[in-house]
Parts: structure tokens; C-alpha cells; sequence
């Protein structure tokens, strides 16, 4: 059975470190009409995340399941056994509150997701400044090994060379100013 899309999407992909998931807390704030589509993952919490909150933490057996189920609008096997996906149910929920979903995604998630809410969604790709700004902000969370570090990098530019294919690419170079540009494309969005 096809998936009925029921109203707006707002996509926010980039490499980890990037600065998403702050521009995407920044525009929760705002009166804006969105609500966060809580994502779903095989792997384990961090120390400062919570179950329903920041991640559905389903565990790799849990999310295969999900799969066979026909639970998710999209899903990934982002690095081995470890997936992310987009629960239905999720949107739905968003949805029926009368409100916008806005995703914090991986880039081909993004660009997943894209395709199948074409017109309804706005995917929005923050690059950093460059590869070396990258590189600092992710040791400066203090939450990765330097194997992480390394494959995150090897992604990044991976995922770099997707950014065409997104409606608007922001440059995360001043947080304030790429927040407040953020606010004026998803508003402006909305609003059409």
C-alpha cells in the first residue's frame, strides 16, 4: 500500500558535524508550525540521548523487523549493522497535530525522502566551511574515536558531492546567520 502524504516537510541533511541539528533545534523554537520527526536507529543511546526523544532506539534485530513490517517511508544501512529510518507512524503523528514535519537526516536519507515528498518538501543541505572546520568540530564533541573521526570524514566527502542535488545548500560558516536563513526559506516555504 502507498504511503499518503498528508502535508509539508521540511529536510535537513549534511555530514555529521555540520551543524544540522542545531539549525533544526534553532527552527523547533520558532513559531513555526514544525515538529521534529524522531528518527529511528539500530544503534545504542549516547550517554545524553533519550529513547522517543532524540532517537526510536530499536536495536538491529528491533529496526530489521520494522523493515519486514513495511514500517518506514525510508530507511538506511548507514555504516554496517547500523540503520536509521523514518517511521510512518511518525509522520502521521506530525500530521495529524495540523503541523510541518521537519526531518534531521542523513544525506541520502534526505535525498530519499526528497523523492518521495517531491513539492510537499523543501530538503535543505548545510555544508561546513570547509573539510578542515569539519574535522575540528567533530573533535571538539568528544564523542568519537579516531577511527569514527576518520570514517565520518571519508563520508563527508561522499556526501559533499549530493549537495547539488538538494533544493538550497546553506554554508554554515556564522551560526547566527545561517540559523536566521534557516528561518527565512522554511517560513517562506510554508507560506506558498
Amino acid at each position: 500500500m502507498a504511503f499518503e502524504i498528508k502535508g509539508k516537510c521540511i529536510i535537513f541533511s549534511a555530514p555529521s558535524g555540520a551543524g544540522k541539528t542545531t539549525i533544526v533545534h534553532h527552527l523547533l523554537k520558532q513559531d513555526l508550525g514544525l515538529e521534529f520527526s524522531v528518527s529511528a536507529c539500530s544503534r545504542a543511546p549516547r550517554h545524553n540521548e533519550t529513547d522517543g526523544k532524540d532517537y526510536h532506539f530499536l536495536g538491529i534485530e528491533g529496526f530489521r523487523l520494522k523493515i519486514e513490517e513495511d514500517a518506514f517511508v525510508e530507511w538506511e544501512e548507514v555504516y554496517t549493522n547500523n540503520f536509521y529510518g523514518t517511521l510512518k507512524s511518525e509522520l502521521e503523528r506530525i500530521w495529524a497535530a495540523g503541523k510541518a514535519v521537519i526531518f534531521d537526516v542523513d544525506v541520502i536519507g534526505g535525498l530519499n525522502l526528497k523523492r518521495q515528498f517531491t513539492d510537499q518538501a523543501l530538503a535543505v543541505f548545510v555544508e561546513p566551511p570547509s573539510y578542515e572546520e569539519l574535522e575540528k568540530r567533530l573533535r571538539g564533541r568528544e564523542t568519537e574515536t579516531e577511527d569514527k573521526i576518520n570514517q565520518r570524514m571519508a563520508k563527508a566527502k561522499k556526501e559533499m558531492s549530493f549537495a547539488k542535488e538538494f533544493d538550497v545548500v546553506l554554508t554554515n560558516d556564522d551560526l547566527d546567520q545561517t540559523c536566521a536563513k534557516a528561518e527565512q526559506l522554511v517560513g517562506e516555504f510554508l507560506k506558498s
